[in-house]
This record gives structure tokens, C-alpha cells and sequence, in this order.
């Protein structure tokens, strides 16, 4: 899986998961993913600094809009995959920092690319108490062949979070898996710590240190 669908995947997330405080009524999954989008995408298609690239405001409309309705550390811990349970206490909250703010860097500047995409839902498969779903979408743009995307959703105390997205059929916390484990059995879990906030450095400063 390339780069370029996942960072159409977390730009679509952040779409689709972005906006105000949703009515307490909406409660299901796809009925939240469905109440955000319209407002979302006009907020978007309208705001020309977003569009134009500037990071600093992109970067804050993902941290407060976007992350909370992700829970990075459990995205964290299946990126990790059984190295986790060998990772003290301070080494998981490291590792989720870094994760997290990797994912952020990486594809917030895809929240610049949304012009006119169309997102068709498919019928939600889940039954009355189920505390895991997957939300599926296709998402089609003219001249690109329709991306299917699916999100996948864990009610917590504080509402549904993301803890997976899925492009095409392939997990986005699973293309990390087999880096992550490789990195760990080469310089264990402070070298792939090390190794990810250098690349969040990187990212930062490519960014223009925002």
C-alpha cells in the first residue's frame, strides 16, 4: 500500500471525523460519519489557507478536530504487534507520541488536496450492541478509479473512536507492523522510539518547524 492512499485515506478521515460537537443524539457510527461530512467538506472547499497549504492551520484543525476521535494508542499497540507487551510503561507512552505525531506530519497536508470527491456509504453491518463496526465508503473523484475505505470504530466512554483505517482492503496499522517489527529486532523498542522522532524532526522541519 502506497503512502499516497493512505494519505488519501487519513485526509478522507479527516473529513469525515471533523467538525463541531455532534448532537447527542447521533450516536451510531455511521450516522456521525454522516453528520459531519456535509458541513465539514463546505468548511473545507471555502477555507483557501487550508487549500493553499498552510501547514500551521492544518496542523491545528487536525489536532483539535481530528484526533480526538482516534484513539492512537490502541493504533499504536497493533502497529507494534506483540512487541508492545515487552515495551515498559514510559517506552508505550513514547511510542504512542511518536506514532501519533508521524501520522499527523505525514499525511495533514492531504487535508489541502480535498476538492470535489463524492462519498458513497454502504449499508452499516452491525447489530444492536455491537462495541466494535466498520463504517464502509467508496470514494470517487473524477478521472481516478472509486477507493473503497472503510473505517473501523470501538465504542469507548467517550463515543466512537477509529483505532483502523482500511484502503482497499489493507489495514493501515498493519502496513506499519512489519517496519515497526523490524526496526525492534534490529535496535530493540528505544531504537525504533529514536528512529521516529527523527523522522517527526525531519517532518518539522519540512514543514517550516510548525
Amino acid at each position: 500500500m502506497t503512502k499516497n492512499l493512505f494519505a488519501c485515506c487519513l485526509m478522507l478521515a479527516s473529513v469525515l471525523f471533523t467538525g463541531p460537537a455532534i448532537a447527542e443524539d447521533v450516536t451510531a457510527p455511521d450516522a456521525l460519519v454522516r453528520h459531519v461530512t456535509d458541513e465539514v467538506t463546505a468548511i473545507v472547499r471555502n477555507d483557501k489557507a487550508i487549500q493553499s497549504g498552510d501547514a500551521s492551520k492544518v496542523l491545528a484543525l487536525v489536532d483539535e478536530k481530528v484526533l480526538p476521535h482516534f484513539d492512537f494508542r490502541r493504533m499504536t499497540m497493533l502497529a507494534v504487534g506483540k512487541d508492545w507487551r515487552s515495551a515498559t510503561p514510559e517506552q508505550q507512552t513514547r511510542l504512542t507520541t511518536a506514532f501519533r505525531t508521524l501520522l499527523v506530519r505525514t499525511y495533514s497536508n492531504a487535508l489541502t488536496q480535498y476538492r470535489d470527491q463524492i462519498i458513497d456509504y454502504k449499508p452499516l453491518r452491525a447489530s444492536p450492541g455491537d462495541q466494535q463496526v466498520k463504517v464502509s465508503t467508496e470514494v470517487r473523484q473524477a478521472g481516478a478509479q472509486p477507493i473503497n475505505i472503510d473505517y473501523v470504530l470501538e465504542q469507548s466512554p467517550d463515543g466512537w473512536k477509529v483505532f483502523d483505517v482500511l484502503v482497499a482492503g489493507v489495514s493501515l496499522v498493519t502496513n506499519y507492523r512489519g517496519n515497526f517489527g523490524d526496526q525492534i529486532r534490529v535496535k530493540g523498542i528505544d531504537g525504533l522510539i529514536a528512529s521516529l522522532e527523527d523522522k517527526n524532526k525531519s517532518l518539522e522541519a519540512e514543514q517550516g518547524g510548525k
